[in-house]
């Protein structure tokens, strides 16, 4: 695999090796898992994304307290009422964008998107939250689902939103753009970078347009067979500074943001869970607490942990494999 000065793989290694792990995702397996044939894994992207993406909006419930509010619906943790509904609408949206993943990976309409799905997105993301602690300068007119009449000023990173006249045709525009994905021969993630600041810079609605935003970004990756794109807090201004450059017409930093985010979800949730014990997959999919990924690379280069090295430069192990290792390190810690 390609790499950049700084040894990190290259922008154009992370969409090809993307492409490959896709690929063989289908090929191997038939493609990503719907919810009903996977529910274990989707369940852990969803406690995953309902906290990462609402942390991004400054959310202080916790993994942990996340994952207990959606699989048991206890609230714990002592947070404020709107932070638990916060997380709980954008659970419901993002439950019903799983919905749309197909097993197949091909979208059988001409439509990626519809604009009453843009509306809808926001509704069920926003609608618990806001009935607690809705936006205080909110209009009638404007609660979730609906687009805003408030004219926003530009943003810091020279963003401007088009008057709120303009936001029906915008969108309209926007998701015409969107359906019009399979005419575009980019990488996928960098295709999709152009698209999310063009939602942000249009910011339809009066509030949640970045939840809104992230929510269908995944949308559209489900429905071609990709796991969905999670940026985590600790990447918020990596992930505000790309979308910066991709609003002033470069979107290739942000697509590496999109595309690392989809790799990484994808070797962590969804191939360790389909692969059997003596199936091949990535290294790190493997990696686990007391177990880094840096740690299994250095035994496999070393001849400690049984692998192979693909063409791309990626070790690849088993679980078996890896059983075997577990178990070699144990005995030699066991001799006297």
């Amino acid at each position: 695999m390609a790499r950049s000065p700084r040894g990190r793989p290259s922008r154009a290694a992370i969409h090809d090796r993307l492409a490959l792990e896709i690929q063989e995702l289908r090929s191997r397996y038939g493609g990503l898992p719907t919810p009903e044939e996977a529910e274990t894994i989707w369940r852990d992207i969803w406690h995953f994304e309902a906290h990462s993406s609402t942390a991004l909006e400054g959310n202080t419930l916790v993994l942990r307290e996340v994952a207990i509010l959606l699989s048991q619906g206890r609230a714990v943790g002592n947070k404020e009422l709107k932070d638990y509904l916060e997380v709980q609408g954008y659970a419901t949206a993002a439950q019903w964008v799983y919905s749309q993943s197909l097993y197949s990976g091909d979208w059988t309409t001409d439509q990626f998107l519809t604009v009453t799905e843009v509306r809808q997105v926001h509704q069920q993301a926003l609608t618990p939250g806001w009935e607690v602690a809705p936006h205080p300068q909110a209009f009638a007119a404007e609660p979730p689902g609906n687009f805003r009449r408030h004219d926003i000023q530009p943003f810091g990173g020279g963003m401007s939103p088009p008057p709120f006249t303009e936001v029906p045709s915008q969108v309209s525009d926007w998701v015409a753009s969107v359906n019009a994905l399979y005419s575009d021969e980019r990488p996928i993630a960098i295709a999709l970078a152009e698209h999310h600041a063009a939602f942000e810079r249009i910011h339809p609605f009066l509030d949640g347009n970045g939840r809104a935003g992230r929510l269908l970004l995944n949308l559209i990756l489900v429905r071609q067979g990709y796991p969905p794109a999670i940026i985590q807090k600790r990447e918020r201004p990596r992930y505000l500074e790309t979308l910066s450059r991709a609003d002033r017409g470069d979107p290739e930093p942000l697509g590496e943001v999109i595309a690392r985010s989809v790799l990484d979800n994808l070797t962590r949730f969804v191939l360790p869970a389909l692969a059997g014990p003596d199936q091949l997959v990535p290294l790190e999919t493997l990696a686990a607490p007391g177990r880094s990924a840096l740690a299994l690379r250095a035994a496999a280069e070393r001849g400690r942990l049984r692998a192979a090295r693909g063409t791309d430069g990626g070790w690849r192990t088993s679980r078996l494999w890896l059983d075997n290792y577990i178990e070699t390190l144990h005995r030699r810690r066991r001799r006297p």
